[in-house]
């Protein structure tokens, strides 16, 4: 697998153009109210256009309704949605053949335990 380097968080043109200026291969905008990187949706929009193949865009959220993805797809056209929240593999599943954008889960790993639970990712 060839290394892959993904700068999350931009929220201004200069940090974007910092980002793709050091070639990132992936730029991440975060739809979380609660971050100090947040982004709002108009913001987000007039970022992606910034943006340029072959660099792919990812839309960070946590737990995410329908109405928010539906809202983040439209504005940014994610080349991926990270999902960074405790959606169970039956949501994830859910998400990938509602909005058809290559999905990312983030899993929070304290143990052993963790790590074994992510094959139930695996099928989805």
């Amino acid at each position: 697998m060839a290394f892959i380097v993904k700068i999350c968080g931009l929220s201004t043109p200069e940090t974007l153009d910092a980002a793709l200026s050091a070639g990132a291969d992936m730029v991440g905008f975060v739809f979380v109210a609660k971050s100090p990187r947040h982004v709002t949706l108009d913001v987000a929009r007039a970022l992606a256009r910034q943006v340029a193949a072959p660099v792919r865009k990812v839309a960070l959220v946590v737990d995410a309704d329908d109405a928010l993805l539906a809202a983040v797809v439209e504005a940014l056209a994610p080349d991926v949605l990270q999902l960074h929240g405790q959606e169970a593999p039956g949501r994830v599943s859910e998400i990938r053949q509602t909005f058809g954008v290559p999905l990312m889960k983030a899993v929070g790993v304290a143990g052993p335990a963790d790590v074994a639970a992510i094959s139930r990712y695996r099928a989805v």
